[in-house]
C-alpha cells in the first residue's frame, strides 16, 4: 500500500487541506492518505489555539465524506514527544509494509525547526511538500539541494496551483469576528460556530448557522 501521512496541528483543518491531500493522493499515485495531528508546539510558535479533542472532532468531520482519508492520532498519545522522528516508527508499525509519504506544507519546512530531519527522511519512502501562493519557492529548492544525493531524491515539490488559505487566516478572521464560511468544510463551520471556537475571549459563543444548516 502507497500511504500518504499528512502532518501539522490542524488548527482548524480547512479547505486547502483537504485539497492537498487530495491532491498528493492524485499526482503520487497514493492509494491512501492518513491525517497526523500533531500535539503542537513543536513546530510553530506555542501551543495550538483549539484542543486535541476539537481539532480531532474536526478532522472527523472534514474527511468523513472521502473513503481514501483516514485519521492517524499516534502524534497525540500520551507519550508522543511530538517529533517526527518518533511517531514514524509508530506509525509504520501500524502499517507494515506500507510505502510511506510525508506531506507537508512548504511554510511548515521552512520557516519550522525540524529536529532530526534526517532520520524523518530516512524512515520515508517519499517526502512531498505542497507550495504555498504567499511563501517564494526558491529557498525551499535551496534547502533541497542541500541535502545528500540519496535524501534529496526522496524529496518532491508537488505540481498543485499555489494556495494562500491557512489556519493563521481562519484564526484571524475568527478573532475579527468575520466569516470563515466555504474557507473550511461546512460541518467544521457549523462545528467551530456551535462552539464559539477561535473567537476573542474564547468562551464567547460566536454567530449561529441557521437552523436550515445544521
Amino acid at each position: 500500500m502507497r500511504l500518504g501521512l499528512f502532518g501539522g496541528t490542524f488548527d482548524p483543518v480547512h479547505n486547502a487541506h483537504l485539497f492537498v491531500a487530495e491532491g498528493a493522493r492524485d499526482e503520487l499515485g497514493l492509494d491512501a492518505v492518513a491525517f497526523l495531528p500533531a500535539k503542537g508546539g513543536r513546530y510553530r510558535d506555542g501551543a495550538p489555539t483549539a484542543s486535541a479533542d476539537d481539532r480531532v472532532a474536526m478532522l472527523r468531520l472534514a474527511i468523513a465524506s472521502n473513503e481514501r482519508f483516514s485519521l492517524d492520532e499516534s502524534d497525540l498519545a500520551a507519550g508522543a514527544t511530538g517529533y517526527t522522528a518518533d511517531v514514524l516508527p509508530l506509525v509504520r508499525a501500524r502499517y507494515p509494509g506500507a510505502e510511506l509519504t510525508f506531506i507537508v506544507g512548504g511554510d511548515s519546512l521552512l520557516e519550522s525547526p525540524w529536529r532530526r530531519f534526517d532520520e524523518v527522511l530516512d524512515g520515508l519512502e517519499r517526502f512531498a511538500i505542497a507550495p504555498r501562493a504567499d511563501r517564494p519557492l526558491d529557498p525551499l529548492r535551496s534547502l533541497i539541494a542541500s541535502l545528500e544525493p540519496e535524501r534529496r531524491a526522496k524529496m518532491t515539490i508537488l505540481g498543485l496551483p499555489m494556495l494562500a488559505e491557512s489556519a493563521t487566516l481562519v484564526r484571524s478572521r475568527l478573532a475579527a469576528g468575520a466569516s470563515v464560511r466555504y474557507i473550511v468544510p461546512e460541518p467544521v463551520w457549523r462545528y467551530i460556530a456551535e462552539r464559539g471556537l477561535y473567537r476573542q475571549g474564547c468562551g464567547a459563543p460566536g454567530p449561529q448557522p441557521p437552523p436550515d444548516a445544521r
